[in-house]
C-alpha cells in the first residue's frame, strides 16, 4: 500500500501537464492582454503608448517560465497593438515582448531568490528598452518618410517611459511572482501548475 510519503513525492515531483500548461499559457495571455489594451497613455513623437503591461509579462515569466512567459508576453502585448490601433508595432511588439518574457523566464527558472529574479528583470528590461529602441529608430524613418537621425532622435523620446514601464514591472513583478510561488508550494497538487525548482527537495511529513 503506497505511504503519505511517497504519495507526496510523486506529486511534488511531477511534472505541468499539457492541459495544465494551456490554461495557464490561455489565462496569463489574456492578462498580459488586457493590462496592456485597458492601462495606456498616448506618446505622440512615437505614436506609441505607455502601458502596465509589462507588470504582468514579468509576474508571468519569472512565475510559469520561459514558455508561458513568451507566449503570453508576445501574443497578449501583440493583440493590444493588433487591436488598438497600433497595428503598425504589432510585429515588431511580437518578437519584443515575447524575448523579453523568454529571456527572463529563462533566467529565473521560476527561482525563489531575489537575486536571481533581479538578474532575470534586468535581462527582460534590456531585451524591452533596447528592441523597442531599434524598431522605432528605422520604423519612424521608414513609415513617416523621415531620415534615419530623425527616428533615432523620436525613439530616444520613448526611451524615459519604457525605462519607466520595466522599472514599475520588476518593482510588481518579483514580489508577486515570489509571493504566487510559495502560494503555489501550500497545495498539494502544485507541481500540476508549477513545476519544482531545480535541485528542490519533497517535503516528508
Amino acid at each position: 500500500m503506497e505511504s503519505k510519503t511517497d504519495a507526496a513525492s510523486k506529486v511534488v515531483t511531477g511534472h505541468r501537464t499539457p492541459v495544465v500548461t494551456i490554461t495557464v499559457t490561455a489565462v496569463f495571455t489574456a492578462l498580459v492582454f488586457l493590462s496592456t489594451y485597458l492601462f495606456q497613455i498616448p506618446i505622440p513623437a512615437t505614436q506609441g503608448y505607455f502601458n502596465l503591461g509589462d507588470i504582468m509579462i514579468f509576474i508571468t515569466s519569472l512565475t510559469f517560465g520561459p514558455t508561458v512567459g513568451g507566449f503570453a508576453g508576445g501574443i497578449g502585448s501583440f493583440l493590444s497593438d493588433a487591436l488598438g490601433g497600433f497595428g503598425t508595432f504589432a510585429p515588431f511588439t511580437l518578437i519584443i515582448k515575447g524575448l523579453e518574457g523568454y529571456v527572463a523566464g529563462l533566467i529565473s527558472r521560476r527561482s525563489l531568490q531575489r537575486r536571481t529574479l533581479m538578474v532575470a528583470w534586468a535581462a527582460g528590461s534590456v531585451v524591452m528598452v533596447l528592441g523597442y529602441f531599434v524598431a522605432e529608430s528605422f520604423l519612424i524613418a521608414l513609415v513617416f518618410g523621415s531620415s534615419s537621425a530623425t527616428g533615432i532622435v523620436a525613439a530616444s523620446g520613448e526611451v524615459p517611459f519604457n525605462i519607466l514601464q520595466v522599472v514599475g514591472g520588476g518593482a510588481v513583478g518579483i514580489p508577486v511572482s515570489i509571493g504566487l510561488k510559495y502560494a503555489f508550494r501550500s497545495m498539494p497538487y502544485f507541481s500540476r501548475v508549477l513545476r519544482p525548482v531545480p535541485g528542490s527537495r519533497p517535503e516528508k511529513n
